[in-house]
């Protein structure tokens, strides 16, 4: 179901691989999709359907110019809708064999969302220095998810923020890159299909047998990661992080 990074016996080498590029073979039938559709919910992730490709890189929604194609849930009621309910998954996965799902966070748990290269360094870093890292899903279109409690309702307010963090560079000094999906959110759950080809997804990295840790224990490493990450690319571009407005 994951590829298993955990025990020490082997575990560098299986990281490494993935790291080169080799992520675990999921089963594509729609007997696999169901299986892990069913693992994420019985792990207490709220399900819901949503869009699939269509078309190369268009959305079965059909709306001229969808701006998340493939990305983005079919109802607009998907936060009520959302379920881990064992028989309503079945039922939409059989009759919606083409659809991707959706999981809504804040719920739950909350999804720490990186740059995939960042991701892939914190990654390591986190399970080198012996954390509890939880599930983590990878996507073809350049982004890691790290699956964690939710923090609910903070008491104090300045300790949350939404995950449009990084729509606004002048917001983004301590945590560039990190998309932090809490209340009002939502990520595809593996398996999912992006536009593009038949080879471009959301897959697990680490499934969600794991258990979700607390955001708070891998975000130092994380948004370390992501400065990294994004100074690299601004020395490689030549220019550097937006500037303030």
């Amino acid at each position: 179901m994951s590829a298993e990074f955990d025990g020490r016996t082997g575990r560098q080498g299986r990281l490494s691989q993935w790291l080169r590029g080799r992520r675990p073979k999921q089963a594509a039938d729609e007997g696999g999709r169901e299986v892990l559709l069913l693992a994420a919910a019985e792990a207490g992730l709220p399900l819901a359907p949503a869009a699939h490709p269509a078309a190369g890189y268009g959305c079965s929604c059909d709306r001229v110019g969808c701006p998340t194609p493939a990305r983005h849930p079919v109802s607009f009621a998907w936060q009520t809708q959302s379920t881990t309910d064992r028989a309503q998954i079945e039922r939409w996965a059989r009759h919606q064999p083409q659809a991707n799902f959706i999981t809504a966070t804040g719920m739950v748990h909350d999804v720490l969302d990186v740059p995939l290269d960042a991701g892939r360094e914190a990654l390591t870093r986190l399970l080198d220095a012996g954390i509890e890292v939880g599930p983590v899903a990878g996507s073809d279109d350049g982004r890691m998810l790290f699956f964690t409690l939710t923090r609910g309702t903070p008491e104090d307010e300045d300790e949350w923020w939404p995950c449009e963090l990084d729509c606004h560079p002048e917001t983004m000094d301590e945590h560039p890159g990190l998309r932090w999906h809490c209340r009002g959110s939502y990520v595809l759950v593996p398996p999912a299909r992006l536009p593009g080809g038949d080879d471009r997804s959301v897959h697990w990295v680490r499934g969600p047998e794991h258990p979700l840790p607390d955001p708070l224990s891998l975000l130092e490493v994380l948004t370390d990661s992501c400065a990294r990450h994004v100074g690299e690319q601004s020395d490689h571009a030549g220019t550097a992080w937006p500037p303030r407005r």
